[in-house]
């Protein structure tokens, strides 16, 4: 194994095994990036003569810090220790460092299975133990795929939107992990259908991903 020393252990829940990256998982990365929506801004995709290359994707492998903590995990199946996406935290893209966002993208063999919100919410226990009082997540607003995920999680809409006629607008949405300031009393993941969740909008497609990963 080509993990690099120090980093952190893997986490499991009853399907899944969220793991770091290591040198070996270039190709899979790749091929994340080979399926990616046409809507996707072409930066985020691979270019007509190839890029990135493989060993491209080896070079941003070898130069990863799982930061903000836990960064972004590698997502396999449990039993048979298949990588079918990725999951984690990515730097916020709004100017809230203190406020990271989820972020993840599957292979679309493993799409419609429930991997997205089985993996997030392993991640978002972590960010809760990390002490984040809030997360969030920005989505294209013609990914609803994404948008049914984080209402399952808890997100609800900001209202904040940055337009992009090209692309598709990306929508800001939160998650509040502490009641309050007094973090004694555990994380608390809002419902969906609660009052504190009334949201103004809908749509969608995580944007903030590695080394420009975006789905």
């Amino acid at each position: 194994m080509d993990r690099p020393r120090g980093q952190q252990e893997d986490r499991f829940s009853e399907r899944l095994r969220l793991r770091p990256w290591v040198v070996s998982d270039a190709a899979f990365h790749r091929r994340l990036w080979a399926e990616r929506d046409p809507r996707v801004p072409a930066r985020r995709r691979l270019t007509a003569d190839g890029h990135p290359t493989l060993a491209e994707m080896e070079d941003w492998l070898r130069a990863y810090r799982q930061e903000p903590a836990p960064g972004l995990l590698v997502v396999e199946r449990a039993d048979d220790r298949t990588a079918i996406g990725y999951c984690g935290l990515v730097a916020n893209s709004v100017g809230r460092p203190e406020e990271p966002e989820l972020a993840y993208e599957f292979l679309r063999a493993s799409w419609g299975r429930g991997y997205a919100t089985e993996a997030s919410r392993v991640v978002i226990s972590l960010a809760a133990a990390v002490g984040y009082e809030h997360l969030s997540s920005t989505v294209r607003a013609w990914n609803t795929a994404s948008f049914a995920v984080l209402r399952k999680l808890g997100f609800v809409d900001t209202g904040e939107r940055e337009r992009d006629a090209v692309h598709g607008d990306s929508v800001l949405l939160r998650l509040r992990l502490w009641p309050d300031a007094d973090q004694s009393a555990g994380p608390q993941m809002i419902r969906s259908d609660s009052p504190a969740a009334i949201s103004s909008s809908s749509g969608s497609s995580n944007r903030s991903n590695p080394s420009g990963m975006s789905a």
